[in-house]
């Protein structure tokens, strides 16, 4: 495995007049490509601040943040948009699709900042929102008109109809009923099992065993590490390690 993202001395602080909030505090992390990486920890404890810096959607307040040795956190502002739009990928816990646009459409806006071929990129969409789950019936239809698990796994095509080497993800079960979660976690499984690395803040057992590396973060440095290996359904002692490393971390 090669590093594709790493990050040296990562601080961020929030300043409010007098007040200021040290988030992320001198943190070290290599990403690997192919990795399924968990960040979990206590709310506050600065996941999703981690996120966002890795992602360029933030920039650190020191340290620096590269992209297979390029540095990326000194990038303009321009720079660095073409550098999520073209590396990076993204999905929350809220779906952020436009509810006045179809579903394809939706994920045809995404796509036409990289692919200027409409017709090939709608094949593209579609044989992707197939390969989710959603049925062909969905493709015209607003985003209203689906399931909210249904509605995630149209965000989760947006965030890779560009090939990203990366996909963010912050709370991505977070809104979902149990069906649903199991849904859209069998989506990343499938996407990592291809290949995919991903980058995943969640607060959920369920949806972190999924993982091959879970990093536990407390007041903004990495307190734990747990290797859990390639995700195998049905194993119970994967369950069992990540509650017990969960536990000697205090969560």
């Amino acid at each position: 495995m090669s590093s594709i993202l790493t990050a040296k001395d990562l601080c961020k602080t929030f300043s409010n007049e007098s007040l200021q909030q040290h988030v992320l505090k001198n943190l070290n992390l290599t990403i690997e490509k192919g990795d399924f990486t968990v960040i979990m920890g206590n709310s506050g404890s600065g996941k999703s601040t981690l996120l966002y810096a890795l992602s360029g959607m933030d920039r650190p307040t020191l340290g620096s943040i590269s992209y297979k040795g390029e540095e990326i956190s000194k990038l303009s502002n321009d720079k660095l948009a073409v550098f999520r739009r073209t590396h990076c990928g993204f999905v929350f816990q809220q779906n952020y699709l436009n509810d006045t646009m179809s579903v394809l459409d939706n994920i045809m806006v995404c796509g036409l900042l990289v692919n200027r071929d409409r017709k090939a990129l709608a094949k593209k969409a579609k044989e992707l929102m197939v390969s989710v789950g959603l049925s062909e019936q969905a493709f015209s239809k607003f985003p209203t008109q689906l399931s909210g698990g249904e509605q995630q796994r149209a965000a989760v095509v947006r965030g890779i109809i560009n090939e990203p080497e990366i996909l963010f993800a912050d709370e991505p079960t977070g809104a979902l009923n149990s069906q649903n979660t199991e849904n859209v976690l069998n989506v990343f499984t499938e996407l990592n099992q291809k290949g995919q690395s991903i980058v995943m803040v969640t607060h959920d057992m369920r949806s972190a065993r999924r993982g091959n590396r879970i990093l536990y973060l407390s007041d903004g440095v990495i307190t734990g590490e747990l290797l859990l290996g390639a995700y195998v359904r049905g194993d119970k002692n994967r369950h069992e390690k990540l509650r017990t490393f969960l536990q000697e971390m205090g969560w």
